[in-house]
């Protein structure tokens, strides 16, 4: 090992440690953004513990990663996108067997007037939707997010956001009414 080397191995060591905001700025982008990106994170993986897990990491490449965002909404957006990307990595690897399983999520985002049969029946017919489906109802309906958001967030074309809004919407009626998905009282 040269004295070159170890140059290069303490720069990639300093690289790897630089963060994009101070430690106050930091701090306030993470209270205003931690409590919606937790609960996106565990209805679209249907775990509370890997939400725990996969919020910290979301944060950390998030400051790794040292962009110049243009403003808050681009950073929470990018922010979204790598908490996306962190659940699709867990299910393709071996965190696939956590995401089979489906922790009750009673107390996320949970409707005080709404009773708990209702509360049950959401979160059993959340529980049937595929992820990317869970994923756009959450955004928009939970979250508030613009289809050019769930777009970005997401990695879709936002022309597609309405009508995948859309059959994810009519599925989840589906699912709520008793009825099989895809299966209508079309005559």
């Amino acid at each position: 090992m040269t004295f070159t080397d170890v140059e290069r191995l303490q720069a990639a060591d300093a690289a790897d440690v630089s963060l994009a905001m101070d430690e106050d700025a930091f701090r306030a982008f993470y209270e205003r953004t931690a409590p919606s990106l937790w609960g996106y994170l565990a209805r679209i993986s249907g775990n509370r513990e890997l939400a725990d897990d996969l919020l910290q990491e979301s944060y950390y490449r998030l400051l790794k990663a040292g962009d110049a965002f243009e403003n808050d909404a681009h950073r929470r957006n990018y922010l979204f996108r790598i908490a996306t990307n962190l659940v699709h990595d867990a299910r393709r690897g071996t965190l696939a067997r956590l995401l089979e399983r489906t922790v009750p999520l009673t107390d996320v985002a949970a409707d005080d007037a709404s009773t708990p049969e209702r509360r049950t029946d959401v979160q059993r017919a959340l529980g049937q939707l595929k992820p990317r489906e869970r994923a756009l109802l959450w955004l928009a309906y939970a979250q508030g997010s613009s289809h050019s958001e769930i777009a970005g967030i997401l990695g879709l074309k936002t022309g597609s956001i309405k009508l995948l809004l859309f059959r994810a919407r009519r599925k989840m009626a589906a699912l709520l009414a008793g009825d099989r998905p895809g299966k209508g009282a079309r005559s």
